[in-house]
């Protein structure tokens, strides 16, 4: 029986690597104007992260493009007790002909950006009002709205074209935009 089950479990894990071999990338958006992408955003819905502990309510990010072409990237969230913690980083598009693939990094010595990830746009509004930022492995992703909330249609229809796209709508947890509501978003969050 011991053997079955091993057998089985054997079987079992073969058959989750193969799947996740076969698991293609999302595809990146193809064209982007970074002028109309800068700014203020909120982050209605995330797939948790190790850098985001500690992050209870009222997730900004600010981008300001640089003269280089480069966009200092701001992100702010808020603490459940309403502490502010803010982190600055670097975002560039390392080929012009994916502007979609930006890698960012939030690391900073002697001048230089380290352990750069990968921050691909997945899903633009052609008002610039939301944006989806995604993994080419799924491990992350972001659903960016220029106002606190998202209509429910819109947002379902996000939903759908992330399932689309390989990533699964039950790893999304809402951010609690509350804080922000009552009150226009201010230079830093």
């Amino acid at each position: 029986m011991r053997v079955v089950w091993g057998f089985l479990g054997l079987i079992t894990l073969a058959a989750i690597g193969f799947i996740s071999v076969l698991q293609t990338a999302p595809t990146p958006i193809a064209r982007v104007d970074l002028d109309r992408y800068m700014g203020y955003w909120y982050s209605i819905a995330h797939i948790p992260t190790s850098f985001e502990r500690g992050c209870a309510q009222g997730t900004t990010a600010h981008y300001q493009l640089q003269p280089n072409g480069r966009v200092t990237v701001t992100n702010t969230c808020y603490g459940a007790d309403g502490t502010p913690s803010r982190v600055v980083g670097e975002a560039w598009i390392p080929d012009a002909e994916q502007p979609g693939k930006l890698k960012v990094s939030f690391v900073k010595f002697l001048g230089l950006w380290f352990f750069p990830g990968d921050y691909w746009i997945l899903d633009l509004a052609p008002d610039y009002s939301y944006a989806v930022v995604g993994h080419p492995k799924l491990q992350y992703g972001w659903i960016l709205s220029r106002t606190p909330t998202l209509p429910n249609d819109v947002l379902e229809g996000i939903y759908k074209r992330l399932e689309k796209a390989g990533y699964s709508r039950s790893a999304f947890e809402p951010i609690d935009q509350t804080m922000h509501l009552s009150k226009k978003l201010r230079s830093g969050g």
